[in-house]
């Protein structure tokens, strides 16, 4: 008798409302609230399904109010209780960064450890489908340089499902980020990459694990969120070219795995840092000096080489915004570019 296996593929989207649901059947101290998180389902579909299955106490919709309904947010936290607060743009933290960086990040150390906050703030960051200056951000740097805040960004499916589920249980305050271009929403999606296949079962991935998602041993291209899938699609490109890219998605910033992006580096000896985030002052920067204070335990073939976004608001224009953001051509030339470059 032969049997046969349905593979089950879920979006993006319908992994973290997926994750989420699971949480709150197991535990009833976990809620969601938001702008737009209960009937409407999330505006990137993240809360799709929830109002229906637990009810408007625990999937509440939110005046337009980021400043109110974050601190509402530590309030419920300190309370015991574990809400998971939806920011829908990471680009409107401006209006509440005081509640964020100020309150949720440092009251724990505050409190000499006699409170915990364990909340969610779940957020869509990334452009690329000209939603202009104000829309269209990461600023997970900005995050994970405040102390006292966890910092996660998937780049599709399987990862959302199981970092979130570990987010939702860490006794800490979570930031979870995900790219609008990979949540796999039919109105929005203009990327492959964000459905795969994805357990039904509750599954958790550990915060500050790196994951290789493609081996190789002519360089190294560090990166996470959608510039994964960009990552990916440049490294076809160039092994048709006889380069070998490894790829490394870092999962999370916040812990970050540097014994990943050193031994990768190690192995290669070539490093592009690939980032949808600013140029200055971020990820791109913290990643190339770790590797230079490694450098008594390194030997690099070429300096290291970081692609990001010029620091410039994301344009509106569609031929602009594309300049702006890294995309997978210009991963292809800088890795050309490494390659043709030699240390002495």
């Amino acid at each position: 008798m032969s049997t046969t296996t349905t593979t089950r593929r879920l979006t993006m989207a319908q992994a973290i409302a997926e994750a989420t649901a699971q949480e709150m059947a197991r535990d009833d101290r976990v809620f969601v609230m938001g702008e737009d998180v209960g009937k409407y389902g999330g505006i990137f579909s993240a809360t799709t399904g929830l109002l229906d299955q637990f009810g408007p106490e625990r999937v509440m919709d939110t005046p337009i109010s980021e400043t109110g309904f974050m601190g509402a947010a530590l309030g419920a936290a300190a309370e015991g209780l574990r809400p998971i607060s939806e920011l829908m743009f990471v680009d409107f933290f401006g209006v509440c960064f005081d509640q964020i960086y100020n309150h949720i990040a440092k009251n724990h150390y505050m409190s000499g450890g006699a409170c915990k906050y364990p909340l969610v703030i779940t957020t869509g960051i990334g452009g690329g489908y000209n939603d202009a200056a104000q829309h269209s951000q990461c600023l997970y740097s900005i995050f994970a340089h405040v102390p006292g805040l966890k910092v996660v960004v998937p780049s599709n499916a399987y990862d959302a499902k199981g970092l979130m589920t570990t987010a939702i249980r860490d006794d800490n305050p979570v930031v979870f980020l995900y790219h609008k271009g990979i949540m796999g929403l039919s109105w929005m999606s203009y990327f492959e990459g964000s459905t795969n296949e994805v357990p039904e079962a509750q599954y958790t991935i550990p915060f500050g694990q790196a994951r290789i998602v493609r081996e190789g041993s002519d360089v190294t291209i560090v990166t996470l969120s959608q510039m994964v899938q960009k990552s990916v699609l440049a490294a076809d490109q160039l092994a048709a070219e006889g380069i070998s890219a490894e790829v490394l998605d870092l999962r999370t910033l916040v812990p970050l795995d540097r014994a990943a992006v050193l031994a990768s580096v190690a192995k290669t000896g070539r490093l592009l840092v690939a980032d949808e985030d600013y140029l200055s002052y971020g990820l791109s920067g913290e990643i190339a000096a770790l590797v230079a204070e490694n450098l008594d335990t390194l030997r690099l073939k070429a300096p290291v080489r970081r692609l990001a976004v010029p620091d410039v608001p994301i344009p509106f224009s569609r031929p602009l915004e594309q300049f702006a953001i890294p995309q997978v051509d210009n991963i292809v030339a800088s890795v050309r570019g490494l390659m043709r470059f030699t240390l002495a």
